[in-house]
């Protein structure tokens, strides 16, 4: 039984495609659920982020058949009638388990290093493993993957200078404000992304904080953490007279925001910058926002170039991964079948 992967991630397509692939969290079950009774795999784990889509699987048949059939099947489940072609990756072995490992390890990520994929691979193999969609090949290779990230973690420097996407955003802000002292920030969506942009932002000296998300109990929350104030859902666009920077990360699948709500809510502003950092996927606000007076929209693509920053500070760190990780795989891909690990959940590093 050999493990592949199919996917595409910031790196090979926009945020345009991206959004249109990824799956809902309420909806990976389903399709994990539809994918193995269709044959397609024995095992799987399907992780889809702000930055990547990929379908993890292990089966007995062709390698190349399983490719084939996993690419259809994404395809398929979204309803996707565009064209496909560069922007979606496959790999068997021994390189789809070097890409996990790479994956898990924040190296493939956007910001080089960072630490919040290895929680959202964690997150997405715990689903597979709950539905007993996951077996001997998956569970060995994804807990030698955490390992691994603990391994490079604590070995290397892969994580010094700007580590997530929170950060990066955070620099955004202030490159186009000088200061963040005098500046008030509205978060929308009170998730984990969120709440650490949130956290970095207050870092860094920003005034004031107003927090709004559909579920009122986190808003509150989130607000009295922090010492910011909520706003329920529905009264958001309220705050927009003296707010200076949002953050929008819901999981709504249809812009919470645009032109048309947006442009009223200008006038009381009379000419002062509006930054607009959309971090979500599907994304949150219509890119035609941009096209307004004194309006700075970024999304979750735009912070690639910040990642590049801090990038070339960390080849040398990025060579000692790529090493680890080579002998990792090897290891792993020659370890007799006896010696793999069973059904049942391990532990693994955080």
């Amino acid at each position: 039984m050999s493990i592949v992967v199919v996917g595409l991630s910031h790196r090979t397509s926009p945020v345009e495609i991206r959004e249109r692939l990824a799956f809902a969290a309420e909806a990976i079950p389903r399709a994990l659920v539809a994918m193995r009774g269709a044959g397609i795999a024995d095992e799987a784990v399907i992780v889809s982020t702000c930055n990547r889509v990929e379908i993890y699987a292990a089966s007995d048949a062709d390698p190349a058949e399983t490719l084939a059939a996993l690419k259809r099947f994404l395809v398929e489940f979204h309803g996707f009638d565009g064209a496909l072609g560069d922007e979606l990756y496959q790999h068997g072995e021994p390189d789809s388990v070097a890409h996990l490992f790479r994956v898990v390890c924040g190296l493939d990520s956007m910001v080089v290093g960072e630490t919040e994929i290895l929680g959202q691979v964690k997150q997405a193999y715990d689903v597979a493993l709950a539905g007993h969609h996951t077996g001997r090949r998956l569970n060995k290779a994804f807990q030698r993957a955490f390992n691994v990230a603990k391994q490079i973690r604590t070995e290397t420097n892969i994580q010094r200078g700007s580590v997530s996407v929170a950060s990066a955003a955070v620099e955004l802000a202030e490159k186009i404000f000088s200061s963040l002292s005098e500046r008030t920030v509205l978060i929308i969506g009170a998730g984990d992304t969120g709440e650490k942009t949130a956290r970095a932002l207050l870092s860094r000296g920003a005034k004031g904080l107003v927090v709004t998300n559909r579920s009122l109990e986190r808003a509150q929350a989130l607000a009295a953490e922090f010492g910011g104030r909520w706003v329920p859902f529905e009264d958001w666009a309220g705050e927009f007279g003296g707010i200076d920077i949002v953050i929008s990360s819901t999981a709504a699948p249809h812009y919470v925001l645009d032109r048309r709500k947006l442009e009223p809510l200008l006038r009381p502003r009379r000419g002062r910058p509006l930054l607009l950092i959309d971090i979500a996927v599907p994304r949150d606000i219509d890119p035609e926002v941009n096209l307004l007076d004194d309006v700075y929209l970024y999304n979750i693509d735009d912070l690639q170039a910040i990642a590049d920053d801090g990038l070339r500070q960390r080849q040398e760190e990025i060579a000692r991964c790529e090493a680890i990780i080579r002998e990792k795989v090897a290891a792993l891909l020659s370890a007799p079948a006896a010696t793999a690990s069973g059904g049942a959940k391990l532990a693994y590093g955080a």
